[in-house]
This record gives C-alpha cells, sequence and structure tokens, in this order.
C-alpha cells in the first residue's frame, strides 16, 4: 500500500479540522433536524453517524457513495464485486442515496452481504468506530469526495483507500493548485486512483496521486431501461414522426427557453421557405415546477403542442387511442421517462449549458447513440464532454444563433463514431474489477 507521509502543513490541518467538526457538533445536529421536517431518515439511525454501528460486519468491501447521484454510478461496480463473493459497506450522507442502496439491492441487504449506511461525521474518533466495526478490505470513494479525516483515518486503519470513478476537472484544479494546496495533499494520501480518461490520469498525477489506474465512466455500465427505448421508438411512429427529422431537447432549465425557441423559430423558417415540414421537437423541461409555464410560451410562440400528460399510463401504452395530428412540439411533462424522450430524437440538445451552473449529464443520449450539442457552460461535465467533442460526437455553441447555425448544418456523426466513442469509455466495472487486484499490490 502507497502511504503519504503528513507534512508539517498537514498535522496542525487535521487536528484543526477535527476540532471544528467536534465543537460544531451542536450545528450539524441542527442542521440534521432542520433537514429532517421535510426527510425524517435525515435524523435516524443517529449513532451510525458518531460512529456507532449495531452488527458489525467485518472484512467487507467499502463503498463511499455520499448521495443518489454516486449511488447510481456505483451499482454496476457493486454487483460486480457481489458476484466475487464480497460483502459490501455502503456509505451515504443524504437519504436520498440510502433509500436507492435500500431498493436497488434489498435481497442482498436481507442476505446479510450489503449494509447501507451513514458515513461518519469528520473527526478521528468517529471515523475510528466506523473502521473497528467493518475493518474493509480496501474502500472506493465514487467520484471525487476529498474528506481529509476520512482520508487520513483510513490510512491509520491500514485500509487502502481508492478515488473510484473519479475526474479533477480544470477550475477546481486551478483553484486547488494555489495557497497551501491543502486538498491536493490530501488527495495524496488515497492509495490510489480508478479514473475516467486518461486526461484526468495526467491531472492527478501531476498533483502527485501515484497508483493510477485508467477505467472508463461507470455510468455507461448503467443498464438502459429498453422498454422506455421502444417505447418512445413507437411514440415517434405513432406520432407520424417516423421519417421526420426529431431534435430533443433534454432537461432545459430556468433562462434557457428563449436559446430554445429562437431555435425553433428559425428552423420553422427555414423549413417553410424550402416547402418543407420542420422538424418535430421534444421538449423536455428539467423541474415539473416549469411544465405548464414552458408548455404556454411554446404555445404562445405559435407552435402546436402535445402533451405527454395527455395520455394516461404507461409511455406509448395501447390506451393512448387514435393517432393525433403530428405537432410541432412533443413535450415532455412527466418523471422518469427521459430515456424514451431520447429514444425519440435522431439528435439532443442537453440542457443546462447555457446557464452559468453548467450542463447536465450528456451519457445518456451518447448511450443511445445521438449526437449532443449544449451551450458554453460545459465545466459540470468536462469528462466526458471533452473526450466526446474531440472525438466529434458532442458540441458547445455559444449561444441561440450559434445553436441555430449548428442545427441548420450538416453537422450529423454517425451512429457508428458515437458507438465507438461509447465503447472506448465504457466496460468500466470490469476495467476497475481488473484494475484492483494490481492497485492493492503496486509494483
Amino acid at each position: 500500500m502507497i502511504r503519504a507521509t503528513k507534512s508539517a502543513v498537514l498535522v496542525p490541518f487535521l487536528f484543526l479540522w477535527s476540532a471544528i467538526w467536534t465543537l460544531g457538533l451542536p450545528v450539524l445536529l441542527l442542521y440534521l433536524r432542520r433537514r429532517a421536517r421535510k426527510d425524517p431518515e435525515y435524523f435516524a439511525h443517529l449513532s451510525e453517524r458518531f460512529g456507532r454501528y449495531r452488527d458489525p460486519m467485518e472484512g467487507c468491501v467499502w463503498i463511499h457513495a455520499v448521495s443518489l447521484g454516486e449511488l447510481r454510478s456505483a451499482v454496476p461496480l457493486i454487483r460486480g464485486l457481489l458476484g466475487q463473493g464480497e460483502r459490501i459497506v455502503v456509505t451515504h450522507f443524504t437519504p436520498a442515496g440510502r433509500r436507492e442502496a435500500e431498493q436497488v439491492f434489498a435481497q442482498e441487504i436481507q442476505a446479510g452481504q450489503l449494509r447501507p449506511v451513514w458515513v461518519p461525521i469528520e473527526t478521528a474518533w468517529a471515523w475510528r468506530g466506523f473502521f473497528q466495526a467493518f475493518q474493509p478490505k480496501f474502500g472506493l470513494v465514487m467520484e471525487i469526495e476529498i474528506w481529509p479525516r476520512m482520508v487520513f483515518a483510513a490510512q491509520d486503519a491500514g485500509v487502502p483507500l481508492f478515488m473510484c470513478n473519479a475526474q479533477y476537472p480544470v477550475k477546481s484544479l486551478t483553484r486547488d493548485s494555489g495557497g497551501l494546496r491543502l486538498r491536493q495533499k490530501v488527495m495524496q494520501g488515497f492509495a490510489g486512483a480508478l479514473v475516467k480518461s486518461q486526461m484526468q490520469a495526467d491531472r492527478f498525477a501531476s498533483v502527485g496521486v501515484r497508483n493510477i489506474a485508467i477505467t472508463g465512466e461507470l455510468r455507461f455500465d448503467q443498464p438502459v431501461p429498453q422498454a422506455l427505448v421502444k417505447a418512445g421508438q413507437a411514440a415517434r411512429r405513432w406520432i407520424g414522426a417516423h421519417d421526420r427529422r426529431v431534435i430533443c431537447i433534454a432537461s432545459a432549465i430556468e433562462g434557457e427557453d428563449a436559446v430554445y425557441l429562437h431555435a425553433i423559430a428559425a428552423l420553422r423558417r427555414e423549413a417553410m421557405a424550402r416547402q418543407q415540414v420542420m422538424p418535430l421537437f421534444v421538449y423536455v423541461p428539467r423541474r415539473p415546477e416549469r411544465f405548464d409555464l414552458v408548455a404556454s410560451a411554446l404555445q404562445d410562440a405559435g407552435l402546436s403542442v402535445l402533451r405527454r400528460s395527455a395520455f394516461a399510463g404507461e409511455f406509448m401504452s395501447d390506451r393512448w387511442g387514435p393517432v393525433p395530428d403530428c405537432p410541432d412540439v412533443f413535450f415532455g411533462d412527466s418523471l422518469g421517462e427521459m430515456y424514451a424522450y431520447l429514444s425519440m430524437a435522431d439528435e439532443v440538445i442537453v440542457g443546462g449549458g447555457f446557464n452559468p451552473k453548467g450542463a447536465h449529464n450528456i451519457s445518456e443520449a451518447l448511450v443511445l447513440g445521438r449526437p449532443v450539442v449544449t451551450g458554453p457552460h460545459v465545466h459540470t461535465i468536462e469528462y466526458p464532454f471533452a473526450e466526446a467533442e474531440a472525438a466529434g460526437v458532442a458540441r458547445s455553441v455559444r449561444d441561440a444563433e450559434e445553436l441555430t447555425a449548428v442545427l441548420l448544418s450538416d453537422w450529423r456523426p454517425d451512429k457508428g463514431r458515437i458507438e465507438g466513442f461509447v465503447a472506448a469509455h465504457s466496460n468500466a466495472t470490469d476495467k476497475t474489477l481488473a484494475a484492483l487486484p494490481k492497485l492493492l499490490r503496486p509494483s
């Protein structure tokens, strides 16, 4: 196991860090109590947050998946480890992540093969209780969670701890490279890293992380709900758009609608000038609170809108009734059906990119073989966007004019190129399982 020496800066920092958390316990408890007003799970199993656990499960593999997104990306890997006969403890901070684990792995929990618990607070004594209870063989921290006491408590307990499915965004790298570089010094305390691409490997290596393996993106390994894919393709035929260009605007957020309306209007004018049928737009807002507002804005723009909510039951069920007149917009005002909307499309515009908060996930569209366009703010999806852009299967545009120009252009990467990109970055579960023995016994 690679062991980093605590520098003269880290020793007093770790002492101060633990002191802040210990003295701040009343504030933490108040925070959890307030969150529990909306979700009682925040205050349930409270002793676990202090490193006290019933029924210890020694000799397991530890997965740290702080919230829902991290847990979902870890599911294929957890199943792979369970398939190797390992028992798993999964640490969470949010109830959403813990509930997902309890639902997805209900049978394994019942069989004593997996336990979801709260992550201990950031103190040496709480983490000591966790390691005494579970004595993990090794730990995998999903994505990039740099908690100083977690990292060095694992090292003190002799537990190799790895960053997993990790990336180091350039903004974070730039920010961390100034001053005392405390975050980067803490990173050096990991036993190694399983990272998403060569670019990410180079970045972690540049700040002193050793023992690195390139394993791809676990999100590409998540199972695609084929029932939704088939339903979306059937809905496209039902609407009468099987031979019509279809563009999906996925996860559109507040403040972006004017950009998309501009592009829709431009493509409509172009189609009229050429005496052609305009593309069908599948428009899916990010938040349900915006459904009625956005649908009204589309109708006010003179567009015919067919709402998903007008049809009860499952996506493209037999009860949807007769074929409607093909609208300008099929409006996705439902939850949990994104794969159906994406599968209707020839290409996808991913929302969030025209807002400084940053673009949303592009992996789902790429896995389905759809090219992606988004706005200029791609720092939130730097991986896989940078690699996808280099492969010619994703593009970033500055504004409504550039978006319109791309949609009017001949930019249509073929499906084979997209499939090649996804293949190069997928199968991360097998790559991770193959890399772990080597990282645990570095040369």
